[in-house]
């Protein structure tokens, strides 16, 4: 991903600090352990679930990072530049598709719409590329069917998911991209010109290598933490509470995408948290999975920071209808 837009936000991993949260996670497995914790029912159903989320996400957490790191170091911006070229018509879907062939996450997708709009690509295109590529990614959609593939309808949500998905970005982009770049983007001092500058003084091994370490970090540490809320979610609420809420389509789909928005996943593996939520049928879990990579609250971060601030609202304003109906014909469609 490209980071120096956004190095503000974010502070890369530290050794002393992944050894002590090591350290600390050891200390309460053991203490846990010597105190009885394992033989407490919800206990053991937090463990169970935690465990089952936390290390079936994390191999797709670290394959997104391999694969933005290889974006961020070797692809050229030449290749994202072509699409500039094209006719707005074609330009719009083209930019959106262009997340399955350069996937990135929703974090590694933002400084890169900026850079693509103030090069010259055309902001309804840039946006449409930065809301799907975190969708469309390829490991997305395979964390996506790993995930959903247990309970028989794999196929059906990452179709699901792509569609909605490509849709959102295609009509968001059109939306609000439409004011042109002088009124979407943030005045800065200068941008810098990333492909000449970001690996400079490092080879590109080493850049590469940093990239991946703190990609995996940054992104492994919501997948946890969401994980940690998911189980807690799943043992601490009466299920007659969640029950009601659940069955409600509407209800229960606000809710997810409420809970999308909090937890703020990484894409790449959130999938594994909204199949926990199997209260919850599976449109409105299908909301929870378009709706959390387009808006969340670390991306509220970087949308403030790269564009002016209407643009929350404004995202949020086309995201939420569109996703929120995508999600009951959905359910539609699968329910037997």
């Amino acid at each position: 991903m490209i980071r120096t837009e956004s190095a503000g936000l974010r502070r890369p991993a530290t050794g002393p600090l992944m050894v002590g949260l090591a350290a600390l996670a050891a200390l309460l497995v053991v203490g846990g352990r010597l105190g009885g914790v394992g033989r407490i029912p919800a206990a053991e159903t937090f463990v169970l679930i935690f465990t089952s989320i936390v290390v079936e996400a994390l191999p797709f957490v670290l394959l997104g990072a391999l694969v933005s790191a290889l974006i961020e170091v070797y692809v050229p911006d030449k290749a994202f530049a072509r699409v500039g070229r094209l006719p707005l018509p074609l330009q719009l879907p083209a930019a959106a598709l262009g997340g399955f062939a350069f996937p990135v996450c929703e974090c590694g997708s933002v400084p890169v719409a900026r850079r693509l709009i103030s090069r010259g690509m055309h902001p309804a295109s840039g946006l449409a590329f930065m809301l799907a590529s975190p969708i469309l990614n390829p490991i997305v959609l395979a964390s996506t069917l790993i995930a959903y593939r247990g309970r028989g309808v794999g196929g059906a949500m990452v179709l699901g998911r792509a569609g909605l998905g490509l849709l959102l970005a295609i009509a968001a982009g059109w939306a609000i991209g439409g004011d042109g770049a002088k009124d979407l983007l943030r005045v800065r001092p200068s941008d810098v010109d990333l492909n000449g500058s970001r690996h400079a003084g490092g080879s590109r091994g080493a850049a590469f290598g940093e990239h991946l370490a703190n990609d995996f970090f940054f992104m492994g540490r919501f997948v946890v933490l969401g994980g940690a809320i998911a189980a807690l979610l799943q043992t601490s609420i009466p299920q007659s509470l969640v029950s009601g809420v659940a069955q409600t389509p509407i209800v229960g789909a606000l809710a997810l995408m409420g809970l999308a928005f909090v937890l703020s996943l990484c894409s790449e593996a959130d999938a594994f948290v909204a199949v926990s939520f199997v209260q919850f049928p599976l449109g409105s879990q299908l909301a929870f999975l378009v709706f959390g990579p387009v808006v969340d609250a670390k991306l509220a971060l970087l949308y403030g920071a790269t564009f002016r601030r209407r643009f929350v609202v404004r995202l949020i304003a086309v995201a939420l209808p569109v996703v929120l109906a995508g999600s009951l014909w959905f359910e539609v469609v699968v329910r037997p």
